[in-house]
């Protein structure tokens, strides 16, 4: 499925700010299963500094800079991206998760450290024996780890209820684990911290997903958003991605922009200005197949 997606975010000061300093993880990566052909960034005011660079991870940073008085700030990226479904996995095909959790412990190359350090505690997401005895009950001994990963996938979508007012970027899991309410990020942080918990390496994936309207409606512009979910190493068949939010591995909807250990690692838009007094902040994105956009 190839995707044409543009994603704009504003920003209104009360106030001129003298200088803007801004990180954005916008630009979608390349993957096994989708191919980036074209990325496009513009920037309101002009910056006097912009550059790009990889980080640890291998996602795509642009680094811009505003050094000029300036009342507001819009930002919009726009991509195309052809994305394939991945293979099909049966789940009591692959490995037992315990089995998983000492491979992922066990090498020392430099591949193997890299997933090593998904199994580490980060900023956002800390295992505890709290987040075990959630856990525990989709993995217990010898079972394999994707019937693993697939039951607690539906567990979190039944045990919690999507609400954008509940939780901030700061709200630890265990207050989410009490509350059993948040958005995409936090049942992907949760979902990490499980996994984490149990030994085994997981990581947060930011990107976009396609949302479809209901039937006889029209899509609304500007009505898709940023999507977040979590992915496994699952020893030989490297990493399944899937998404709590919608209770699902992940198919030709998702499309990835980077991964990390956590949120903090791929924040869509990150950065400091000074002066402005109070702002407002919106933001719209649009994930339109090809052919639609063509049309």
């Amino acid at each position: 499925m190839k995707y044409s997606i543009k994603h704009r975010t504003w920003y209104a000061y009360a106030e001129s700010a003298p200088v803007c300093h801004n990180m954005l993880h916008l630009a979608p990566r390349n993957t096994p299963y989708q191919t980036c052909s074209d990325y496009r960034l513009r920037i309101v005011p002009e910056p006097a500094l912009i550059t790009r660079r990889a980080d640890w991870f291998g996602n795509f940073i642009d680094y811009f800079s505003i050094e000029g008085a300036h009342n507001g700030l819009e930002i919009t990226s726009q991509s195309v991206v052809n994305v394939t479904r991945p293979p099909k996995i049966n789940p009591s095909e692959s490995p037992k998760w315990e089995t998983v959790a000492q491979l992922s412990t066990a090498g020392t190359t430099s591949a193997s450290l890299e997933v090593y350090q998904l199994t580490l505690r980060s900023s956002r997401v800390r295992p505890s024996q709290q987040l075990r005895q959630y856990a525990f009950p989709s993995f217990p001994a010898g079972r394999s780890i994707v019937e693993g990963i697939v039951d607690l996938t539906a567990r979190i979508h039944r045990d919690f209820e999507f609400d954008p007012k509940a939780t901030t970027v700061h709200t630890p899991l265990e207050e989410l684990l009490r509350i059993r309410r948040g958005v995409c990020q936090d049942f992907a942080h949760l979902a990490i911290g499980c996994m984490r918990s149990l030994g085994l390496p997981a990581r947060y994936v930011s990107g976009y997903l396609r949302t479809v309207p209901p039937p006889g409606k029209p899509r609304l512009v500007g009505a898709d958003a940023s999507h977040a979910w979590a992915s496994v190493h699952c020893g030989p068949l490297g990493w399944v991605d899937f998404d709590p939010t919608n209770n699902t591995l992940i198919g030709e909807s998702h499309i990835t922009i980077g991964w990390g250990r956590d949120y903090g690692d791929v924040c869509p838009i990150q950065g400091v200005f000074v002066g402005g007094g109070e702002h407002s902040m919106g933001v719209s994105v649009d994930v339109l197949p090809a052919e639609e956009k063509a049309a």
